[in-house]
């Protein structure tokens, strides 16, 4: 987030260099920032003549130098963006000369999605040296939490930690796929207002009551009445509720139980940290271990890997996935 700011201040400032390679895992910030070099740098009367989008698949490292090298017209610089430019990595190296002595008035954009250069090779020390080079990693489960508190928290808004919980366990760590369903709430909800449980199933349609976030919580408490309705709800809706994402996260929750239990310090600060957990949530961990004992929780993460294993038919003929749900229960409660 650092870097982008820095990237977005130098181009306010009206200072960009000559070159921008964004690569990385994350493709959010690489549209982010290549979008709004293409909406600044420029006025809309400059944009006309002097900027230009390339395709990695249609174009060639070639007809990108020939570009670059051009002289802009009646404006300062000249932008040119190179879009899915992953698809020219067996000829990027190529670009090599061109960024040791880069063209001052052309601002080259290249959106290098879900691939890294070699940090051996010459293209990437030259671009070090004479632009910017920027990786867009991909966040981890619990950094993305942190990350949608921040992104609402730009906006005016406040989001619950259960909130929070309900939209990465529905919409994984895809920044760009939860980006647009933030903004989809945020068109509909005052600023100002906390993202609740309630609004977003209200606004996004997941429901506060059926997901692995309640039934982790069900089965931590050893509430069988509560987890047995949200296996049957499950089990109705196979392909809004895939099997395979309920048993990674109740394998996670019954690691890190495992890991609660080898604590010393169970103070909520020193769990929260060792865990990787927003501290609102170590009273789960609290409660589960009362309910289940270190070698209770070993058998557990032993039958759900087999479960796992079941789901993708190593040792089971196709169980259908209300029997997995059934037998997930049966082996944990």
């Amino acid at each position: 987030m650092d870097k982008v700011k820095e990237i977005v201040a130098e181009i306010d400032a009206g200072k960009p260099k000559p070159i921008y390679f964004l690569m990385g895992e994350e493709p959010y910030y690489i549209d982010k920032i290549s979008k709004y070099i293409a909406d600044n740098v420029l006025t809309e009367d400059e944009k006309g003549f002097n900027q230009m989008v390339l395709y990695g698949r249609d174009t060639a490292v070639d007809e990108v130098i020939a570009n670059a090298k051009r002289f802009p017209m009646m404006a300062e610089h000249q932008v040119i963006i190179v879009k899915e430019a992953q698809d020219l990595s067996r000829t990027i190296e190529n670009l090599t000369a061109y960024v040791e002595h880069p063209q001052p008035t052309t601002v080259l954009v290249i959106c290098y999605k879900y691939k890294k250069l070699d940090k051996r090779k010459k293209l990437y020390k030259a671009v070090q040296k004479n632009g910017e080079l920027f990786e867009s990693k991909k966040l981890y489960e619990n950094q993305v939490a942190e990350w949608i508190r921040r992104t609402l928290g730009s906006k005016n808004y406040k989001i619950s930690p259960k909130a929070c919980m309900l939209l990465v366990e529905f919409l994984g760590t895809d920044l760009g796929k939860i980006n647009n369903e933030l903004t989809k709430l945020t068109l509909v909800v005052p600023s100002s207002t906390e993202i609740t449980p309630e609004l977003i199933e209200q606004h996004i349609g997941i429901s506060k009551d059926f997901n692995n976030f309640e039934l982790k919580k069900a089965i931590g408490e050893r509430n069988v009445g509560k987890a047995s309705r949200i296996i049957d709800y499950f089990a109705q809706n196979p392909k809004d509720n895939p099997f395979v994402v309920t048993v990674t996260l109740l394998n996670t929750f019954f690691t890190q139980l495992l890991q609660y239990h080898g604590l010393k310090d169970h103070s909520p600060g020193n769990v929260a940290k060792v865990l990787g957990v927003n501290p609102y949530f170590v009273k789960e961990y609290t409660v589960a271990a009362r309910n289940y004992p270190m070698k209770r929780v070993s058998g557990i993460i032993s039958s759900l890997r087999e479960l796992d294993l079941k789901s993708k038919g190593v040792g089971a003929n196709n169980l259908a996935q209300s029997e997995l749900l059934k037998e997930l229960l049966t082996e944990i409660i």
